[in-house]
């Protein structure tokens, strides 16, 4: 099928390095969201809690500090870019929702600056170096309106199915992401190897972390964003070698072509996505059309042994 003109879209994304002081972080991501509009970029993402160090490293209840509420600075400004350059702009919070609840949060503006929406983090991990629960609390499963967790943002741009780093391991997140009618699948992202890492190892963690966004691509037949940090990150706490975070940021089409992908040092990426392509994927592998939900019901289950 042809393409029409609102079919293509110029994407862009920002991979950069952060720091504890904010104001030095956001510049880094205005300086990177003003050169992706400069090329014509109309839809623009920032990596994960992109205004600090990733500060999950340690568990220290002076931390929370760093919460912000939804409308608190970051979103401001970020709000402001998204009306002066004309772009629909995905960041990243740490969202203080209420006293002693807290949140993981990407926040979509539209090209008026208005807020689009927002997507809670819903799979939060907990491992070393990545204690992640001490400090977020999962997105709610569905909504008071009855919208699922798991709803795209409507935008100008199309219909973005939001998720957040650890989200990204899970088909079942990017599927009903699809289902619910996302036209891209966008995943702000903090992702890195221990330093003390082989370098084989290290070298299988990354590979496999880029096939599975990948194969969400596939899968779906969708576009999909990845930003990712990058540079080393101390632990607080002395106790580890800290993050050497592999930035490996990507643009893929909806068969999994890699469009755009980063290396390890900090940049831009820019692609030309055509979202006519999820349909014609979808024609000739009609994975939509095959799928056999009435046999499913077992993945709501924990797990199929007493």
């Amino acid at each position: 099928m042809p393409s029409s003109p609102n079919s293509i879209l110029k994407v862009g994304l920002v991979q950069q390095h952060a720091f504890n002081d904010k104001e030095k972080s956001l510049s880094i991501s205005e300086q990177g969201l003003r050169h992706l509009a400069a090329q014509g970029c109309e839809l623009a993402m920032l990596q994960e809690l992109h205004a600090t160090q990733y500060f999950c490293q340690t568990e220290d209840t002076d931390l929370f500090d760093l919460a912000e509420p939804i409308d608190g600075p970051t979103s401001q400004r970020l709000s402001a870019l998204a009306y002066e350059l004309n772009m629909v702009i995905v960041g990243s919070i740490f969202e203080k929702r209420a006293p002693g609840l807290y949140h993981n949060t990407a926040v979509v503006f539209e090209k008026d600056g208005s807020l689009a929406g927002t997507y809670r983090k819903m799979h939060i991990p907990d491992d070393p170096g990545f204690y992640e629960k001490f400090y977020f609390t999962p997105g709610d499963a569905t909504f008071n309106d009855g919208r699922s967790g798991f709803s795209p943002i409507e935008t100008s741009v199309g219909k973005l199915g939001v998720l957040v780093c650890w989200d990204q391991w899970y088909p079942e997140a990017a599927r009903l992401m699809a289902l619910a009618g996302a036209d891209i699948l966008l995943y702000p992202t903090a992702i890195g190897w221990d330093p003390r890492d082989e370098a084989d190892e290290q070298a299988r963690q990354k590979d496999a972390w880029t096939l599975i966004q990948r194969a969400h691509a596939v899968a779906n037949g969708l576009p999909v964003m990845v930003a990712n940090r990058v540079g080393h990150e101390t632990d607080p706490s002395g106790q580890s070698e800290g993050i050497q975070f592999w930035g490996g940021s990507f643009i893929a089409g909806p068969q999994g072509e890699l469009l755009q992908h980063a290396g390890e040092d900090a940049c831009v990426l820019v692609a030309t996505i055509d979202k006519q392509r999820t349909e014609d994927t979808r024609r000739i592998w009609p994975y939509f059309r095959d799928r056999r939900i009435d046999a499913y019901g077992d993945l709501t289950k924990r797990h199929l042994t007493p």
